[in-house]
């Protein structure tokens, strides 16, 4: 049995399993869900550290919180920020390890992907990645025991291809998937407020040819969400915005974050 272990506890989220559990609870327990909101099948959520992104990310984990015991298994989809990567790549890990504990990885979704050629078994980009295993934590908080996860990172790849993708790993029911990316980087606040609002439009109005390279740094896994959205007649809607001047950082250089449904 092979357990993927964290790369990035004590640098995006505490290591220590209690101060991590309480900053996990305390950020769930600032949104406010409908009681009547339902489960979609889709989520979008921001992959910063937890000071910087957490409250904008917890609005979409308390929405899982309030379905938990419904959902059947999780698809993360997110960028590979360090590895140079063409096409999409599973990890072939049986579980991945925070200082909660340990997730199980879903196999037969892996092993569905594979085969339909829509992604390759290749570790290498998982291992130092944050994308995806900031949003760990948060699951491991919000979802039944045992609930499996299917880590997913997409280098280039037209958005229809990974539609396809997404489309194959949630075709069994009690799915949810979970598109993980920031938005503008490293623009003066008034700029990168604009800029993302012009993302923001294109993401709800499902036009994945509109969001560009230097949007969002998960652009090829927002884009093909965005695909799937039209395909499927899902609804994209804004659940949370925040730049990190809102939260830490300073106004003169900062990272978009944003929180969607997709229902």
């Amino acid at each position: 049995m092979t357990v993927r272990p964290p790369a990035v506890a004590g640098k995006f989220y505490p290591s220590d399993p209690d101060t991590l559990r309480g900053l996990v609870d305390s950020l769930l327990a600032g949104v406010e869900v409908p009681a009547d909101e339902a489960l979609a099948p889709a989520y979008v959520v921001p992959h910063a550290g937890y000071r910087f992104s957490g409250p904008t990310a917890a609005q979409v984990y308390a929405r899982l919180a309030a379905h938990g015991e419904r959902i059947a298994r999780v698809l993360l989809i997110g960028p590979a920020h360090f590895v140079r990567l063409t096409g999409c790549a599973v990890s072939t890990a049986d579980k991945w390890a925070t200082p909660l504990g340990e997730i199980p990885l879903d196999a037969i979704g892996r092993n569905t992907l594979i085969e339909a050629g829509a992604a390759a078994a290749n570790d290498e980009p998982h291992e130092p990645e944050h994308s995806l295993e900031v949003q760990v934590p948060f699951l491991q908080a919000v979802l039944m025991p045992g609930t499996p996860i299917l880590p997913v990172v997409a280098g280039p790849t037209p958005a229809d291809a990974v539609a396809d993708l997404l489309a194959a790993g949630i075709r069994r029911s009690g799915t949810v998937l979970l598109c993980s990316t920031d938005l503008s980087h490293y623009e003066p606040d008034a700029q990168a407020r604009e800029q993302d609002a012009a993302t923001i439009r294109a993401v709800t109005e499902r036009a994945p040819d509109r969001i560009g390279v230097r949007d969002a740094c998960g652009v090829f896994g927002l884009r093909g969400l965005t695909a799937l959205a039209a395909r499927a007649g899902w609804t994209p809607r804004l659940l949370g915005y925040a730049t990190s001047a809102d939260t830490i950082g300073p106004p003169d250089r900062v990272v978009g974050y944003a929180a969607f449904t997709f229902c």
